[in-house]
């Protein structure tokens, strides 16, 4: 029998597949290790997608694939909530013992991270009685109804999937290289006090300390400490979306780390697992205990392969000291990506940013004005990938390249990787 082909499987996948679930790329994965990933036709590719920043400890790491074979040999599902499991148990008193929690922490394992951001606001809800949840433009919570209608993009998350949950209010995320201020968004949020909800009847504001789908925008510390104060003033509950920032990516086990602020309930998920299917929320002891029993849960929520290949992770990040290494990653990355901005030819380059390891830049047409370049945005992602290196594109126009190598890429792999990056858009910009 033939061996498969790209353009062979694309057709099938175009037959067998709705085109609600976006590929970016006609290739097909067969084997991967490390910051590799080798396609069915045997071509090579660097990865610095990393799964959507699943994969810090990277692809198959020796470690992670032995704790989910021996619990394979044992047993690969009860449902916690029929027959639990110490793997559910060592896992959450391991987070809760690091998460950046005021007091006593507890945790409860979902699947994804949009099912970790429906249950966080689940549990503001009962253990606030309030109803109302404040969300930021440009963030991304997930696929989900709730998780859809706190996502600050309409296109194309939101586009026919209405109506969404009531009493989901947005205030602007300060971007500084868009001109939104943090003053703006306070305001904003003082005005939403005045015309809109009593802050008495809002349960949380939700945030991520560095925004993923909006374009790696990072948090300034000056403003997440004033939703903290605010929050503690109205009795609200902050809760910070750890999901593509967490485990070490931002040189700190968690973004929010950066500010000194405390959350008062966490979502974690993506690189959790090493690439199984995991989430988390972790939060005050006493917000936890709010719900009632039966109100959390799930059939495969954390599941027992994926629990085991947590405990791997969390040991992983430790032994091979990732959180130091994303900050030396990121330092190489920025000094090479600002060197090429530094140059004529790449005046497309209007910005480089990111903490530690969750580096992006943003691509416009002119620097003066600022204006976007989607156009050349997804060009460069298809040619790098046409030379052998994965890229992702983000930001609220689709004009930002983010960068999430896997933490234990060599740095012989990370230069060839930007070496492609650079001879790609210096092609496209040349033609241009």
């Amino acid at each position: 029998m033939a061996k498969a082909t790209n353009a062979a499987l694309q057709a099938r996948r175009e037959e067998a597949v709705p085109r609600g679930v976006s590929t970016m790329l006609p290739v097909f994965a067969e084997r991967a290790a490390g910051s590799e990933i080798w396609d069915i036709e045997g071509n090579r590719y660097i990865d610095f997608a990393a799964g959507i920043a699943v994969l810090n400890t990277g692809h198959n790491h020796p470690k992670v694939k032995a704790a989910v074979a021996a619990q394979l040999d044992n047993f690969s599902h009860t449902c916690f909530q029929v027959m639990p499991y110490a793997g559910y148990i060592e896992l959450a008193e391991k987070i809760n013992a690091i998460a950046p929690i005021e007091g006593p922490a507890q945790t409860i394992f979902l699947s994804t991270g949009a099912e970790a951001v429906e249950n966080a606001v689940k549990i503001a809800r009962a253990a606030t009685g309030r109803s109302g949840i404040i969300a930021t433009t440009g963030g991304f919570h997930g696929r989900t109804l709730m998780a859809m209608a706190l996502t600050g993009k309409v296109a194309p998350y939101k586009v026919g999937y209405g109506p969404f949950p009531s009493e989901v209010y947005h205030v602007p995320y300060p971007d500084a290289f868009h001109g939104v201020t943090v003053e703006q968004s306070l305001k904003a949020i003082a005005a939403l006090f005045k015309g809109d909800v009593d802050p008495q009847r809002v349960a949380a504001i939700i945030v991520e300390p560095v925004q993923g789908e909006g374009g790696f925008v990072v948090a300034p510390t000056e403003w997440l400490q004033a939703l903290r104060k605010l929050c503690d003033e109205h009795g609200i509950l902050l809760i910070v979306d750890e999901i593509q920032s967490g485990f070490a990516r931002t040189g700190k086990m968690f973004a929010i780390e950066h500010s000194g602020v405390k959350p008062d309930l966490m979502t974690i998920a993506k690189s959790l697992a090493g690439g199984f299917p995991l989430s988390a929320v972790v939060g005050r002891k006493d917000l936890m205990q709010a719900s009632n029993p039966g109100g959390l849960g799930g059939t495969y929520a954390g599941a027992p392969l994926a629990c085991a290949a947590g405990l791997a992770v969390m040991d992983v990040i430790a032994e091979e000291k990732l959180i130091d290494r994303a900050n030396v990653l990121g330092a190489r990355m920025k000094a090479r990506l600002n060197a090429m901005a530094a140059k004529n030819a790449f005046a497309c380059i209007g910005e480089v940013r990111g903490v530690g390891a969750m580096v992006a830049m943003e691509l416009v047409k002119d620097r003066a004005t600022r204006e976007p370049a989607p156009e050349l945005t997804k060009a460069l992602v298809g040619k790098a990938a046409a030379n052998g290196l994965i890229i992702l594109s983000c930001g609220t126009y689709g004009n930002v390249i983010r960068f999430l190598a896997p933490l234990v890429i060599t740095d012989a792999l990370l230069d060839e990787g930007l070496d492609i990056l650079e001879s790609c858009l210096a092609e496209l910009t040349t033609a241009a």
